[in-house]
């Protein structure tokens, strides 16, 4: 069997030799694309009986591909089928007489994101998450990958307006770097989805050790979940529309939302200092409008 961990995207070799290989194997490579349940599933004698070749014709094509045999090209064809398979049995698109509809599914889907997040939060964890964020000497936000990358961001944004000295890393090395800076007095909060990047499992790991406090933001029972003190738990769940960005990011958004708001009522009238004068900086020397939203 090939190594399971090297990355091997077998329907764009099989792309590839529909188009550019031998007679044989272009039948055979558009057998497989045609149907790759029965591909996955089907004896060796079963896929050379469709298209009328032989059992050794389908080992070498199989071969060819770069894989140990058929039984290795089964297992990445399942592989395939489990991780991307709704993307290559999708509908198509929406005729362009129904694009009206585009702002209310996304609207639709960003409110119902954001109403389970709120519905699911459990209060009792965020206060003590925030009064361990009004308490430290210094934030460290992590996050990897699209979404979690901009909450830690977020969350950045969020703090030092609220008179927190907090700082995001979003570069994996930097990650575990800083964590290694981190004392009792610095307080650690991590995004995941999956919770299962490593960066960031690494680096709550480290700070952990010199005594931070870390909280995680994540999926409950996850590598990172398992890694911190507390745990805000976050479940993504989708609505199966393979054309409209993920939904999920708004719940999280609402998330970091919560937790900066729960820190500001920590922090009480200490707040409203900072706040005021980053409204005083922003209208000097921007626009002169107290109705804009504070720096966003």
């Amino acid at each position: 069997m090939s190594d399971r961990r090297s990355v091997i995207d077998i329907i764009t070799r099989l792309q590839a030799r529909a188009q550019e290989g031998s007679k044989s194997d272009r039948q055979l490579a558009r057998m497989v694309l045609d149907d790759l349940d029965f591909a996955s599933k089907a004896s060796i004698s079963e896929m050379a009986a469709r298209i009328g070749v032989s059992e050794p014709t389908v080992t070498r094509f199989c071969r060819s591909l770069g894989l140990d045999g058929t039984r290795d090209f089964k297992f990445w064809i399942a592989q395939a089928l489990a991780v991307g398979g709704q993307y290559l049995a999708a509908n198509p698109a929406p005729a362009e007489a129904e694009m009206g509809r585009i702002p209310q599914l996304v609207a639709e889907g960003a409110a119902a994101a954001v109403q389970r997040a709120a519905g699911a939060v459990d209060m009792a964890v965020i206060q003590t998450v925030a009064e361990r964020l009004t308490a430290a000497t210094q934030v460290l936000a992590l996050g990897s990958g699209g979404t979690s990358s901009m909450m830690a961001t977020e969350m950045q944004n969020r703090l030092y307006r609220l008179g927190i000295a907090a700082i995001a890393q979003v570069d994996g090395q930097l990650q575990r770097m800083f964590a290694a800076t981190a004392t009792k007095g610095t307080v650690v909060i991590a995004f995941s989805t999956s919770g299962y990047a490593q960066s960031v499992v690494d680096a709550v790991a480290v700070a952990g050790q010199y005594g931070a406090t870390t909280i995680a933001v994540t999926a409950p029972g996850s590598a990172l979940a398992e890694a911190a003190t507390h745990v805000v738990e976050y479940q993504p769940a989708e609505d199966g529309n393979l054309y409209k960005p993920t939904s999920s990011r708004f719940a999280l958004l609402a998330l970091v939302d919560i937790i900066a708001m729960a820190v500001a009522e920590h922090r009480g009238t200490r707040a409203l200092e900072t706040l005021r004068r980053v409204k005083q900086s922003i209208n000097t020397f921007k626009v002169d409008n107290p109705k804009l939203p504070l720096g966003d």
